[in-house]
């Protein structure tokens, strides 16, 4: 692939596909019992934060060089529309369903009031104790454009190195002081990748694994790497192996994002439709426990059989199965519907502010680029990518 093609990406459908997977393996990890322990399913957030941060990073550099900047405010209200929503109506369904005889809401067994602030990864209680990573990803929104993007346009060196600096920082916060510092070592070695794909020079360092063989040999040793994740877990601990796990997600990435069979086997419409539903997925996954454990029990009385379910296959199967259509409901009815009204208030935010900004000479390099995230009108201009964080 040359830097050309791949800036004039708008959709990276591959990714999709891993994401899929990567929901997946959670669902399995959590359900599937001591059948799934050889998968190391929990990786599967270190994929979704790998990913997280290239296409959030990718999306900010297009914008950076059509406008010369980043909308700071355009940023918040975009991630505001696509995480919230959803997030509120699981947390709200949580509340109701655990709520004791005779109250409204449910506390969650005192984990109520980090859920409300995203600081999920400190509570060590209640039972949404899944959505840490909504913790971890929250604070990254917060701190990343402003610590990347706030000095506009700076050299690849430059923010290459503020990058290499903030992973050591985590990596040593997270030996010196807390473990979960270690979370946000995968997102920023996806924004790295992101900065490294965007500029020719260092698009020419990653290009070598675009090559189809390379990248169809660096997915076949991924999956060995997965594979043996849980006996390297065991013998490192998690602190030492997670950098290196996101590190061998990030040199995958380059070859599904070209021509490759990895490419195309991920690209399929199943893995594309899961995909795009994964964050519900990911959230919905202990409601969806609970229903397929209610079916049970209906059937049972039904049926007047004793079918007990535990952990296991047939119960991950199901829960994945019942999660992801109760994700494809809040996909349809929150999910989008949100996503479009942050959009609608950026378009109409930006169509108010056009006049004035009219008057201002644009960066040459972007001066007749003055399309929408999903509609650029100029054809040279490198359009951004449909992310979905």
């Amino acid at each position: 692939m040359t830097h050309d093609e791949f800036r004039a990406l708008r959709r990276f459908p591959a990714l999709d596909g891993l994401r899929a997977i990567a929901a997946l393996m959670v669902v399995m990890f959590h359900f599937g019992g001591s059948d799934w322990r050889w998968l190391s399913g929990h990786s599967g957030v270190h994929i979704f934060f790998v990913l997280s941060g290239f296409l959030i990073t990718t999306l900010a550099l297009r914008e950076e060089d059509r406008s010369g900047r980043i909308s700071f405010l355009d940023f918040y209200v975009r991630r505001l529309f696509r995480i919230v929503p959803v997030y509120l109506v699981v947390l709200i369904a949580m509340a109701l369903y655990y709520a004791p005889p005779g109250a409204l809401f449910s506390d969650l067994n005192g984990g109520m009031p980090y859920y409300l602030t995203f600081m999920n990864e400190f509570s060590t209680f209640g039972t949404f104790t899944i959505s840490w990573t909504l913790g971890i990803e929250q604070k990254f929104y917060l701190v990343w454009p402003l610590v990347a993007f706030a000095a506009g346009a700076i050299p690849l060196g430059r923010r290459i190195g503020v990058t290499v600096g903030l992973i050591a920082a985590a990596v040593v916060a997270a030996v010196l002081s807390r473990d979960l510092y270690i979370h946000y070592v995968p997102i920023l070695i996806g924004c790295l990748l992101a900065i490294l794909a965007h500029h020719p020079r260092g698009f020419a360092v990653i290009r070598p694994l675009t090559h189809p063989v390379v990248g169809t040999a660096l997915v076949i040793g991924f999956v060995g790497v997965q594979l043996a994740l849980g006996p390297a877990y065991h013998a490192f601990g998690e602190v030492k192996v997670i950098p290196w796990y996101a590190l061998c997600v990030a040199l995958m990435l380059p070859g599904l994002l070209a021509r490759s069979p990895g490419t195309r086997l991920l690209s399929t419409r199943v893995l594309g439709f899961i995909g795009e539903r994964s964050y519900s997925l990911y959230l919905l996954q202990v409601l969806a426990g609970v229903a397929v454990l209610w079916l049970v029990k209906v059937g049972n009385q039904v049926l007047g059989t004793g079918f007990v379910l535990n952990y296991g296959n047939t119960r991950a199967i199901l829960v994945a199965i019942v999660a992801l259509a109760m994700a494809d409901v809040l996909y349809r009815l929150v999910e989008q519907p949100f996503i479009r009204l942050g959009r609608r208030i950026v378009t109409w935010r930006r169509a108010r502010l056009e006049p004035s900004a009219g008057h201002r000479p644009a960066p040459a390099a972007t001066q007749a680029d003055h399309g929408t995230e999903e509609s650029p009108r100029h054809p040279a201009a490198a359009p951004p990518v449909k992310v979905v964080g």
